[in-house]
């Protein structure tokens, strides 16, 4: 029996020993076997890879100078830029304390309240006053709050008039708030006052984006004939725990590494892909700070009236001899919703495009690039969805990721969308097809009848700013060199947008890190020659529930809003 087995496994030995030969002797002939059975083999491989092999994660050093100042070395003028940048988004925070607060000591939305402050003259409001509430912090015992740093958000709407208007809330840094609000529609207005965090939230929200820009970790496919692997990869990975192949971009200096394969090659990565989101980034006790229900986006009641009623202009102010000085407007939105409709400020005239053909006339002979996130890739599905003609051109493309193109041949309409370079959350995307959006804005001809549409937010909110500052930069000096040679260039920014909310959420896309990005965006842009879509304060205003991607109600007039910068109302 066991002569009969020894001569069975020198058999097999022999057979193995031969067929290793035989593909050694023939290993160009099976890399050009048919590529159909190479990818079926390596789908069967990689599913099996993925079930028993795991993703090594590094353990990173919490230190955010260096993941803030990787890259080209700032120039002294970008460093001022950016001290003066990160001076603006500072926040008022908790006292520091020698042991954590306990839940029953931070903010407490149910505790809290609002008034709604009588006007210098009575209770009597006038289209084009300036309503104020005033908001009082307290803790879960009900003690006042004596510190400020709560993040709170303010809507004056009527659901009857389809009408709102978001608010702005001043922080006296006392437990006290102020929200501000226009006076735009004569009837009924209701004040709204939501607590999104409170200031010990926040504080830990703030620790995590300096110390931890790991949470969401990425990852890269090596490939070469049957060999694969997988390594984590990221902006900012430690250097000393094991070799790095360095994917910085030559053009831009935009930082991006992978983990060296232990058999491949650098050169051998052929796609990029979200590798996921790091647990028990907090205590127990940190935890409490982000319930859903209870500190999440709660909102707070009024000690009294909600709601006012609005009278028509006063008659000095019909007349054009309003005795309001200008100091006391102490905000001015950006615009208001009207009959579910928006309508900005600052000189644009909002057009309707309720017909597909209204868009079409509008889009003719232009071609629209759009770059960035899921956001804007929204706006490109909502384009061909609604406008019959645009007809989208299947570059092979994989789902939600792109890039995606439609053509509408009769018109010489050419539509476009590309994500932007790393970080990006998407599923997989191939390398060939990862693209920093200031590169792309370089090949542009550019001119009168191209439309540049930018949103890049959603996918930064987990670095330090310092890194967002530097992607807005290189995106600023490519857009400034479009429009010197070719002026006319259409550029229209989209910014953050709120959006739901739970514990999960906000560790890794809190609306307080939209709101700090979202101020840096305005400030980086301002003065240049291009158009806002304040996607922030129509998303605010709107009575339909916050959501990553906005319901198709506000997309709407987002679109609207945008095809309005692109085809404005002639003046007569």
């Amino acid at each position: 029996m066991c002569r009969n087995l020894s001569k069975y496994t020198l058999i097999f030995l022999f057979v193995a020993l031969s067929g290793l030969i035989f593909l050694l002797c023939n290993i160009h002939t099976v890399e050009n076997w048919n590529c159909h059975t190479v990818s079926a083999l390596y789908q069967l491989q990689s599913r099996i890879q993925s079930s028993f092999i795991p993703v090594n994660l590094p353990t990173f050093y919490h230190n955010r100078t260096f993941c803030a100042h990787l890259g080209q070395k700032p120039s002294p003028e970008d460093e001022l830029e950016e001290r003066y940048l990160l001076d603006s988004i500072t926040w008022p925070g908790p006292p520091p304390r020698s042991t954590p607060t306990a839940l029953r000591q931070t903010s407490d939305p149910v505790h809290s309240l609002f008034a709604i402050l009588p006007t210098k003259v009575g209770r009597e409001w006038h289209v084009g006053d300036q309503l104020e509430v005033l908001v009082q912090m307290h803790d879960f015992q009900g003690r006042p709050k004596h510190y400020g740093g709560d993040f709170l958000l303010a809507r004056l709407h009527s659901p009857q008039l389809g009408a709102g208007v978001a608010g702005q809330v001043l922080d006296h840094k006392n437990g006290i708030y102020s929200a501000l609000f226009p006076l735009l529609w004569v009837g009924s207005a209701r004040v709204e006052i939501t607590l999104v965090h409170s200031s010990e939230a926040v504080a830990v929200l703030r620790r995590l984006r300096e110390e931890r820009p790991d949470r969401v970790f990425f990852k890269s496919l090596f490939r070469l004939g049957f060999i694969s692997e997988t390594t984590v990869c990221n902006m900012c990975l430690p250097p000393d725990q094991q070799p790095l192949c360095n994917y910085t971009d030559l053009y831009t200096g935009e930082p991006w590494y992978c983990y060296k394969p232990k058999v491949l090659n650098c050169d051998t990565r052929i796609n990029h892909a979200k590798g996921g989101y790091l647990k028990h980034l907090i205590t127990n006790k940190e935890a409490l700070l982000f319930q859903s229900g209870v500190n999440i986006k709660v909102h707070i009641h009024s000690s009294g009236p909600d709601r006012i009623n609005v009278l028509p202009p006063r008659k000095d102010m019909a007349e054009g001899k309003s005795t309001m000085k200008p100091e006391s407007i102490k905000f001015a939105p950006s615009g208001y919703y009207y009959a579910d409709s928006w309508r900005p400020f600052g000189g644009v005239t909002m057009r309707q495009f309720n017909e597909s053909s209204a868009i079409t006339q509008c889009l003719k002979n232009k071609v629209i690039n759009m770059y960035g996130d899921s956001t804007v890739r929204q706006w490109f599905e909502h384009l061909i969805a609604f406008v019959p003609e645009l007809k989208e051109f299947n570059l092979r493309s994989p789902k939600n990721v792109g890039p995606f193109m439609a053509v509408d041949s009769s018109h010489n309409i050419l539509l476009k969308y590309r994500c932007h370079g790393p970080p990006i959350r998407f599923s997989t995307v191939m390398s060939s097809e990862l693209r920093y959006i200031s590169n792309e804005l370089d090949g542009l001809s550019g001119g009168p009848n191209t439309v540049v549409v930018l949103s890049i937010w959603a996918h930064f909110s987990t670095f330090p700013v310092e890194v967002y500052i530097r992607r807005l930069r290189h995106i600023r000096r490519a857009l400034v060199r479009l429009q010197d040679r070719a002026p006319g260039t259409i550029v229209v920014i989209r910014s953050a947008n709120l959006q739901a909310l739970d514990q999960e959420v906000s560790l890794y896309n809190s609306d307080w890190y939209s709101l700090q990005l979202d101020d840096v965006l305005r400030a980086m842009f301002k003065g240049l020659n291009v158009l806002l879509v304040d996607a922030w304060q129509m998303t605010a205003a709107h009575h339909l529930p916050h959501a990553l991607h906005p319901p198709q109600a506000i997309v709407k007039n987002m679109i609207d809003m945008l095809l309005s910068y692109v085809c404005p109302v002639k003046q007569s």
